[in-house]
């Protein structure tokens, strides 16, 4: 279900916004920067202070999640089931070890996605010809007008 690009596009920028629907219908879109691909088909996040998101997953494990480069504009869109596995729980040491995040000691729960959907996303800029190269150049002078410093030397 994941592609090999999508799969390194999660790796690498691993800060994804989900959304979940709240218990009375609305939606609700929050950012989480501990997911993980677990395998083909499954990605999972460590939940660290979203009561909001654990709530809304109880009352419906329906959940998408967009997954963003800022630099090239392209990304993928996943969607699927949750399972919430809590510290305590059969497993949940073994995936927290998968998340390989230095909060791991924060993390008090870890969300699995089982993929019903994994879709490329792209800006509008490639139908107009634009190419990867030419918007990752475009979009790094940017990043580096708007936070100039050391950490943008090359």
């Amino acid at each position: 279900m994941l592609t090999p690009e999508m799969k390194r596009l999660i790796a690498e920028q691993p800060l994804g916004f989900l959304a979940t629907v709240t218990p009375d219908g609305r939606p609700s879109v929050s950012p989480k920067g501990t997911f993980t691909v677990l395998d083909d088909s499954t990605i999972a996040f460590g939940e660290i202070r979203s009561p909001g998101t654990i709530r809304n997953l109880q009352a419906n494990p329906a959940i998408d999640v967009n997954f963003v480069d800022p630099f090239t504009r392209k990304g993928c869109r996943v969607s699927g089931a949750t399972t919430i596995v809590t510290r305590g729980d059969d497993g949940f040491d073994g995936l927290l070890a998968r998340l390989n995040t230095a909060l791991a000691p924060r993390i008090r729960a870890i969300v699995v996605i089982a993929m019903t959907k994994a879709l490329p996303l792209s800006s509008p800029s490639y139908d107009d010809g634009a190419s990867e190269e030419s918007l990752r150049k475009a979009w790094t002078a940017r990043f580096r007008k708007l936070q100039p410093g050391e950490a943008w030397q090359e």
